[in-house]
């Protein structure tokens, strides 16, 4: 199971104009705590942000599934909020659960497609209950890449 933060950075970024304009961005990284991700969120943005960056907020977000999306013009993140329907099967009742999926796509539209084919394979009933677009710029899970690069 994965643990997502959501770290907020702040910098200085360089507009198409050439002016320089304060930003606060938002990434979410797989972590197991608030201190790996501070360290995770330094570690990947350091090569892409020139100039210092202050990391503003750390927040754990609950989700339960991220759906990546190799498709060039899905720039965007969209967070779903799906139902789950359970019956009860001693009193027969209707339950529904909710949890919060992120789809990488290019609209809401294609949010909703990613999220359904990630959905294929389950085998409980489900209803995309809402889709909205974040300010999320991009998402880091975890990877163990720099472990097997180290020797002992």
């Amino acid at each position: 199971m994965n643990n997502w933060f959501e770290s907020k950075v702040k910098f200085d970024k360089t507009q198409e104009n050439g002016l320089q304009k304060k930003v606060t961005e938002v990434y979410v990284f797989d972590a197991l705590s608030w201190t790996e991700a501070e360290v995770r969120t330094i570690e990947e943005l350091t090569p892409f942000i020139t100039g210092e960056f202050i990391i503003v907020d750390i927040k754990r977000v609950k989700l339960s599934e991220i759906f990546f999306n190799t498709e060039e013009k899905a720039d965007k993140w969209f967070k779903g909020k799906i139902t789950f329907i359970l019956i009860d099967e001693k009193s027969g009742a209707e339950k529904r659960s909710s949890v919060y999926m992120l789809a990488q796509a290019k609209d809401i539209d294609q949010a909703q497609e990613v999220i359904k084919k990630g959905m294929e394979g389950s085998m409980s009933d489900y209803e995309i209950a809402e889709i909205k677009e974040t300010p999320i710029m991009d998402v880091f899970p975890y990877s163990d890449d720099k472990k097997n690069s180290i020797t002992p």
